[in-house]
């Protein structure tokens, strides 16, 4: 490795839209510092060798988004117990012998989010995850810790929907409904999106039956990526139709822990991103 500065990074593709450089920044100010933090446009194929190059070049710690989570978690050579059991990595750190520990803090970050800031007694819900890719393993199993009634899977392919039940094991609370047939399935009084369908532009096409009266509908995604989501969330009749903003923020305060053993506040990066995106 060179003796270039610690680095730090969030590797996506796209990902020149990541507010990730913002919120550690202002993380790193709150201690009266600055971190170099950088954003790494990496498609899948060209991941391995980015992640190379990065700590090679003195990168010491980094994010990892959409849609590179499970090939971080097999560029590891240690994970968290969180991140093996969910197969996914969004957060990198550093081995002092070289290689990687990955961790994974997009479920303790999401109920967070869902908990302190919106108020939401998650052991009273019945959640619909919509998707089966590396964001919903991410989350799927913080649900569940954090006392879920039930967890409901539908993927547009099914086949991968079962393959995270079987994953997560636990057949009297986990559930799996084939996406053509949500209609028929019942109301959830918690619906969370974790497809890709708003970065992708793809359609959201569900049916309303689906969201229990005086129920929450939230997006992992958010600006312009929850707009579809959240508007069908409102005309289901959504008590609360929540972007993904304040779990993105969370996970980062919970990933600036891991690089630098102190946790930053949140509230205030929160407040100053949402009047941003609210303007």
């Amino acid at each position: 490795m060179s003796d270039a500065a610690p680095r730090y990074a969030v590797f996506g593709h796209p990902v020149a839209h990541s507010l990730s450089p913002r919120i550690h920044r202002a993380f790193a100010a709150q201690f009266g510092g600055d971190i170099d933090y950088r954003p790494i446009d990496a498609p899948p194929q060209a991941f391995a060798a980015a992640l190379a190059a990065f700590r090679a070049e003195g990168g010491v710690g980094a994010n990892v988004t959409l849609p590179l989570k499970e090939r971080a978690f097999a560029a590891c050579a240690q994970v968290s117990d969180y991140a093996a059991r969910s197969g996914v990595v969004n957060t990198l750190e550093a081995l002092p012998g070289g290689g990687w520990r990955g961790h994974n803090t997009d479920g303790p970050g999401l109920v967070a989010d869902l908990t302190a800031r919106h108020g939401l007694d998650l052991r009273a819900r019945d959640v619909l995850l919509l998707g089966a890719g590396g964001a919903a393993q991410g989350v799927a199993y913080a649900l569940l810790d954090a006392g879920v009634r039930s967890l409901t899977l539908a993927n547009r392919t099914p086949e991968r929907a079962d393959a995270l039940a079987d994953r997560i094991g636990q057949p009297g609370r986990v559930h799996v409904r084939y996406w053509a047939d949500l209609g028929a399935s019942g109301s959830y009084n918690l619906v969370i999106n974790a497809t890709a369908a708003g970065v992708t532009g793809g359609a959201i096409d569900l049916p309303f039956g689906i969201l229990a009266p005086r129920g929450t509908g939230y997006d992992l995604s958010y600006a312009q990526a929850a707009t579809g989501f959240l508007a069908w969330a409102r005309a289901a009749g959504a008590e609360q139709a929540l972007d993904g903003l304040g779990m993105l923020v969370e996970q980062a305060a919970l990933a600036y822990a891991v690089w630098f053993g102190r946790r930053p506040e949140s509230e205030p990066v929160y407040a100053a991103l949402r009047a941003d995106l609210d303007r």
